[in-house]
């Protein structure tokens, strides 16, 4: 165990700063999902072409990840964190002026530099600070900071999105440099990176070279999990107006309805990993996940649909509830910053078409089967992965760790 404890206070702020992090991170990318169609319109591009937007946004995140993820390991997981949150607002700011889909891309593409960035050292930098009893706990509730970020995404896009369209909703994105401002003033640099960190850039790589096994697994586990979440919300929005023809608010209420369910799912399963393990609640909440398909894509009454939204995505994030304490536990010290960050983000990146592909599956199909033959599929094959590999619980971070 390190030998230097962080004060309660300064834990909860560093919780609290990665969490906010991670919500206006994916609030910023889920406005693209939600006004998907209103760009495609005004733009005058197929559903498929802005689609490809989000597929850049995923494609480009693994560069943030391995630039900051460098920083983090060498310089302190505190200032990289604040120099990215200012980078993405102004990027998102600027998507709200785009004045053609070629700029539109060109900053989607830049956006997710600074959206890869973020979760890998908000990530180390949390779970370095929470004792090891309350990493699972911790770490369903910092990762439900992406399903509160959708909620809120979606409850903006009804509100205004009616009234104002689909440009002022980026304004909004402004606001996490103002996160930036309190990482400052109230987050301290972690102590286990303070004990184990690099003294030259070559010790660094060395470190990384050495866990290049370790980084391929988790790399293929982030790539399946990523299109078990990516393939059950990116195109969602789309396949309720498409294949429902509902309404902007009839989309923004089933969207805020099922992040509710999400919320509850990573808190649930990662507490439920502190127990029984983190393989076991990701195997089990994706194994609950299959059964829900049915009712998810063919539900023969608006309420069932509900009901099998919230469902959905109840158990799909509650096997993503355990992936930030069980990644970071599975990472050595000298390279916590860098290597479940990259890996994450390259699993992005290989998964990053799923959407794409669904909206051309739609075309020759149709969404309802289009989106449950994509689910089944990545639910087996994530169970399958997880289950394969190695597990940590409860693991110390710091010299004196074994």
């Amino acid at each position: 165990m390190t030998s230097t404890r962080p004060l309660a206070s300064d834990q909860r702020a560093t919780v609290v700063a990665g969490f906010l992090g991670w919500t206006l991170d994916a609030f910023d990318f889920f406005l693209v999902v939600m006004t998907l169609t209103a760009i495609a319109k005004e733009f005058g591009k197929t559903d498929k072409d802005i689609a490809l937007s989000i597929t850049l946004t995923l494609a480009f995140r693994p560069v943030g990840a391995f630039i900051f993820g460098l920083l983090a390991d060498r310089y302190g997981r505190k200032l990289p964190l604040m120099i990215d949150l200012v980078f993405y607002s102004v990027i998102e700011v600027l998507t709200g002026f785009a004045p053609n889909y070629t700029t539109f891309l060109v900053l989607r593409a830049l956006f997710g530099i600074g959206m890869g960035a973020e979760w890998g050292v908000g990530a180390s930098l949390v779970m370095e600070k929470v004792p090891p009893r309350y990493r699972g706990v911790v770490s369903g509730f910092l990762q439900q900071g992406y399903a509160l970020g959708f909620l809120l995404a979606a409850l903006c896009y009804r509100a205004l999105f009616p009234h104002f369209g689909w440009r002022p909703l980026f304004f909004i994105g402004g606001l996490p440099a103002l996160l930036a401002l309190f990482v400052r003033a109230r987050v301290r640099e972690s102590e286990v990176w303070r004990e184990t960190r690099h003294e030259s850039w070559g010790g660094l790589g060395r470190a990384i070279r050495g866990n290049l096994p370790l980084f391929a697994y988790i790399t293929v586990l982030m790539w399946m999990m990523n299109m078990v979440s990516h393939g059950t919300q990116d195109m969602y929005p789309t396949f309720l107006q498409r294949h429902w023809g509902f309404t902007a608010q009839q989309r923004g209420d089933i969207t805020i309805i099922s992040m509710v369910g999400a919320l509850l799912g990573g808190v649930t399963f990662g507490l439920y990993s502190d127990r029984l393990g983190r393989r076991r609640a990701i195997g089990l909440a994706l194994c609950a996940a299959v059964v829900v398909i049915p009712l998810w894509a063919f539900a023969p009454s608006v309420p069932l649909l509900v009901v099998g939204a919230f469902v959905m995505q109840f158990f799909v994030q509650g096997a993503w509830g355990v992936i930030p304490a069980h990644i970071n536990e599975l990472s050595p010290d000298p390279v916590r910053g860098f290597l479940p960050g990259f890996a994450y983000q390259c699993g992005v990146a290989l998964a990053g078409a799923i959407g794409w592909l669904e909206a051309r599956f739609a075309e020759h199909l149709d969404y309802a089967w289009a989106m449950a033959l994509t689910a089944a599929t990545v639910f087996i094959l994530g169970t399958i992965v997880a289950q394969l590999g190695p597990e940590r619980r409860g693991v110390a971070f710091g010299r004196g760790s074994p």
